[in-house]
């Protein structure tokens, strides 16, 4: 075996972390398989013989990556005013992939991911790095250009503004109560019952969408939120149940064309959050994802 194919062979029993690692960061698994490709591009061309720990080594490489690629994402943003709504990691209602659970640690959820996306992008990567990998200052430091403490600053900060999301219970009594909640709304949208939605809707809800569907890109509050979902009682009757990010979700198929994914957050017994995915590409894979 020559020097290339050991480094291939390492790689690859690194990529379930470097994956975990990337898609914690960028909440997106295309952008999140683009990082780690990158990390191995720079692998193979760099001489590893004074590299005493891979995986950190490989660690820091899809960190610095992944960074870069919020920043850009981040001015790309404040330029077109878009939302970005994570990418779901979807399985069947009656159980979960178990090549998914890198992904979903017990600390990781849809609620948190959409924290993480209100973060700077040197915050998000302190927090991840070190509250989710372990990772010390030491070593976060220089990959944000600060000290060691300026980095544990970054990491406290971050970790004050994420205190309060909901990671998404895996206890099957909340799960079931939960299953509970988004069936009472599916039901309440399909029938146009408005004062339904209202019981099941939190005063404060937001609906976030990727842009793909129409009408606003955010909506809150509970009645606005019911008087949305009214308007689209045709598609309630074609959604059926999925796990996304390990929570009760529900994908809309009209025709047998995927239209949309509903992800809800819940808290108590009612919904806190509906992000709603509506791009085509990403609902293939969710279908995909789904059948398999």
């Amino acid at each position: 075996m020559d020097q290339q194919e050991w480094l291939a062979g390492q790689f690859e029993d690194q990529r379930p972390h470097l994956r975990a690692v990337a898609y914690r960061m960028l909440g997106s698994l295309a952008e999140a398989d683009d990082a780690v490709q990158d990390a191995w591009l720079r692998l193979s061309r760099t001489d590893t013989s004074e590299v005493e720990n891979l995986r950190a080594w490989l660690t820091t490489i899809v960190a610095r990556v992944a960074l870069n690629m919020l920043r850009s994402r981040r001015t790309r943003r404040e330029q077109s005013l878009d939302v970005h709504v994570p990418d779901p990691i979807v399985d069947p209602a009656d159980g979960t992939d178990p090549e998914h659970e890198a992904l979903l640690a017990d600390s990781v959820g849809l609620a948190l991911l959409v924290v993480l996306e209100t973060l700077t992008p040197a915050e998000r990567l302190a927090f991840v790095l070190h509250d989710m990998f372990a990772v010390p200052f030491d070593e976060i430091a220089p990959i944000v250009d600060r000290s060691p403490a300026a980095a544990r600053q970054l990491a406290s900060r971050a970790r004050r503004r994420v205190r309060g999301a909901a990671p998404g219970a895996r206890d099957p009594a909340d799960m079931e109560r939960q299953w509970r909640v988004v069936e009472a709304f599916v039901k309440a949208s399909r029938e146009g019952d408005f004062e339904g939605l209202l019981r099941v809707l939190h005063p404060d809800v937001v609906v976030r969408t990727d842009g793909h569907i129409a009408g606003p890109r955010e909506t809150r509050g509970a009645a606005d939120v019911a008087r949305t979902a009214s308007s689209f009682r045709r598609y309630a009757s074609s959604g059926r149940p999925v796990v996304v990010d390990g929570l009760p979700a529900a994908i809309v198929v009209p025709a047998g064309r995927p239209f949309a994914l509903l992800k809800f957050t819940i808290e108590g017994d009612r919904i806190r959050a509906i992000d709603v995915v509506g791009d085509p590409e990403r609902l293939a894979e969710v279908a995909a994802g789904e059948s398999s």
